[in-house]
C-alpha cells in the first residue's frame, strides 16, 4: 500500500526509491542493447530513461539503458557538465570513471542490479 501511494503522490520519489513508475514496456518497443555498456537490455525493472541532454538544459530525446548505467551517469556527472561536455553515448563512455564502470558491468547479466 505505502507504494502505491508513494506512486500515485509522488513519481519523483518512486524513482528515487527505484520502483519502477507506469507500465511495463513491450518487449517490441526496448532496443537489443543498452548505448552506454552495450549489454542486452531485458524488459522489466533494470531498464530505466536517460537524456542526453538533461531536460533542465532543454534535452527532449530519450535512450533506455540499463537502470545502473544511468545511476552512475548521474552519480558521476553534475547535469551542467553532462549539457556542456557529455551529452553523446561516446562522450559518456570516455569519461574515466564512466569507462571503468563499463569495462566492470559488462562483466554483469544484464538484468543486474545491486
Amino acid at each position: 500500500m505505502v507504494i502505491r501511494r508513494i506512486m500515485r503522490s509522488n513519481t519523483k520519489e518512486a524513482r528515487i526509491l527505484g520502483l519502477q513508475v507506469g507500465p511495463p514496456l513491450p518487449a517490441s518497443d526496448v532496443p537489443a542493447a543498452c548505448p552506454l555498456c552495450g549489454r542486452a537490455l531485458i524488459p522489466g525493472p533494470s531498464i530505466d530513461e536517460h537524456h542526453l541532454t538533461p531536460r533542465s538544459h532543454g534535452g527532449k530525446e530519450k535512450f533506455l539503458v540499463h537502470k545502473i548505467c544511468h545511476q552512475k551517469i548521474h552519480r558521476t556527472i553534475a547535469e551542467k557538465d553532462l549539457a556542456r561536455h557529455y551529452n553523446s553515448w561516446q562522450a559518456l563512455a570516455e569519461h574515466p570513471e564512466i569507462h571503468a564502470f563499463i569495462n566492470w558491468v559488462k562483466k554483469r547479466p544484464p538484468e543486474f542490479m545491486p
